[in-house]
Order: C-alpha cells, then structure tokens, then sequence
C-alpha cells in the first residue's frame, strides 16, 4: 500500500511516499504555499499523481510526549485532509525529524539554498520511515 507523509509548516509542506509493503519513503517534493485552502489544492493534486490510499500527518509534539498548540492545529489539518481526500489519516510523532533532516544533508554538497527546499521533504520522509518502522 502506497502511504504519503505530510509535514506540515506554515510557509513550506513537505510531502514523501512510501510503500508499506516493501518498507521504503523517498521524499517526492516541497509545496510552498500556506496553510488555508490552496494547501489543501497542491496537497489534493499530490494525491492524484501519487495515488497513496493512506496519508500520515506529522505531529509536533513537545519533548514530554504531550500535545499542544502545534500538535492540534496538524490534527485539525488531518481532519480537513480526511474531508476533502477521502483517504484513511493518521498521526505520527515527528520530533527531530527536521533535525534528522539536517543531519542526513550535512554532507550532501548541496548550497544552504537547496537544503532549505529540500528539508521539509526529508523531513515528511523521515517520519514515514518511523510511521513504516512502528
């Protein structure tokens, strides 16, 4: 089963897929376009070329394991996804991903420009490979 990764940001959503059957994520791209209605648009568009039959939303929660703002503003988005795709959403904890994002681009040679483009990517890739790993 295909399952696209969404982390949410306020001016960048990275998105990655991934296969449940064979355990891999790739990061596919970077929408960068606030949240509201246009979000919803690229991330509906996404779906169609993409074809995952599930969708995993980032949750930010706090080091303590609790939620707070951040964590229900991405639930009350995984509830909007839910309306207008259709697909089955669920929830996955994604503290340090962009940390560990950064980490694997380290030494990739790319400009300060091209990881910032492609963190939030990496990013939504790295908590599909928890989401795939639980």
């Amino acid at each position: 089963m295909l399952i696209m990764a969404i982390d949410l940001g306020d001016k960048r959503t990275g998105l990655a897929i991934g296969d449940e059957g064979t355990g891999t994520a790739m990061p596919v791209e970077v929408l960068e376009v606030p949240r509201g209605p246009a979000l919803l648009e690229a991330i509906s568009e996404a779906i169609r070329s993409h074809g995952p039959e599930q969708l995993v939303v980032g949750l930010p929660l706090n080091m303590d394991g609790t939620e707070g703002d951040r964590a229900r503003l991405c639930r009350a988005f995984g509830d909007e996804l839910l309306q207008c795709s259709g697909l089955p959403v669920s929830f996955q904890d994604e503290r340090l991903s962009s940390d560990e994002a950064n980490r694997r681009m380290a030494r990739s040679g790319r400009t300060h420009v091209a990881k910032k483009r492609l963190r939030d990517a990496l990013a939504a890739c790295v908590v599909l490979e928890d989401f795939l790993d639980r």
